[in-house]
């Protein structure tokens, strides 16, 4: 029960100094909305997006604000960035191209890729002093699965965790808080994610870059922009390939699929 009190307390204390850093932002552009009764001008609200609008949206607001207040958005973006990863809350993709469309393809890279290593290592350390017992308890199947693989694979431990990264048979919040209950080094799960996640960064990112360029359908078409996101798409699957082929010789995968779930069930099958 301590353990859930001391969790939410640095979530609720977290979530507290989000609101206000996002709440005294600057003066900044107006967001006009037409009704049956004109035009009604409104102040823009932050929120984290949820599809690609919302995502063109901020983007266009927080370059705006980067022009004149740099070290605010850049704060703003980080603290929000660590916000998801530490507390394995979804949409780290919609943030990766928000680095992209604000800082650029190779700041925005860099940034993403410190933050979600930095994230996930909060999230690592958060459910080895707080959850262990949780995780265990409501996720019993795929943690012994998972216990099971990591020991068949001690020997090329780090390659079998960059494996995991480049090819998501098991979600990468679900490996962050799973992690300290399979007692994996944490320089070992530091680099891992660092590494092993750089390809799913560059390609976010790069495409975010492109898209805060894209004005209509017909740019998405074009032949510049067709040609560079299949150029980022044969990048990122370089990597997961050396990847693959180290693994068909040195690692132990077999029974896991991309939920993680084909071994239980053919172990329930033999039952």
């Amino acid at each position: 029960m301590r353990s859930l009190v001391g969790l939410a307390a640095i979530v609720a204390a977290a979530s507290v100094y989000l609101y206000l850093l996002s709440t005294h932002l600057p003066p900044g552009p107006k967001h006009v909305q037409s009704d049956s009764a004109g035009e009604e001008v409104q102040e823009f609200r932050l929120k984290f997006p949820s599809d690609l609008d919302e995502l063109r949206e901020l983007a266009e607001m927080l370059k705006f604000y980067k022009t004149e207040h740099h070290g605010y958005v850049l704060l703003l973006f980080c603290s929000a960035y660590l916000y998801k990863q530490s507390f394995a809350i979804p949409g780290s993709s919609f943030l990766n191209m928000l680095a992209g469309a604000i800082f650029g393809p190779w700041e925005g890279l860099v940034l993403a890729c410190l933050l979600t290593t930095s994230g996930s290592t909060f999230c690592f350390l958060l459910s080895s002093a707080f959850g262990k017992q949780h995780v265990v308890q409501f996720f019993p199947e795929k943690v012994a699965l998972l216990q099971r693989k990591v020991e068949e694979n001690r020997s090329s431990l780090f390659f079998f965790l960059l494996f995991l990264r480049f090819f998501p048979m098991t979600p990468n919040w679900f490996l962050n808080i799973t992690c300290p209950v399979l007692n994996i080094p944490m320089p070992i799960f530091f680099f891992s994610v660092l590494i092993g996640l750089i390809p799913y960064n560059f390609i976010c990112v790069r495409t975010g870059s492109i898209l805060s360029k894209i004005s209509s359908l017909d740019d998405i078409f074009s032949w510049g922009t067709l040609a560079q996101l299949l150029a980022i798409a044969l990048m990122a699957l370089v990597p997961g390939a050396l990847i693959k082929r180290y693994s068909k010789t040195h690692l132990k995968v077999d029974g896991m699929d991309s939920n993680g779930q084909a071994e239980i069930k053919q172990d329930r099958k033999r039952r």
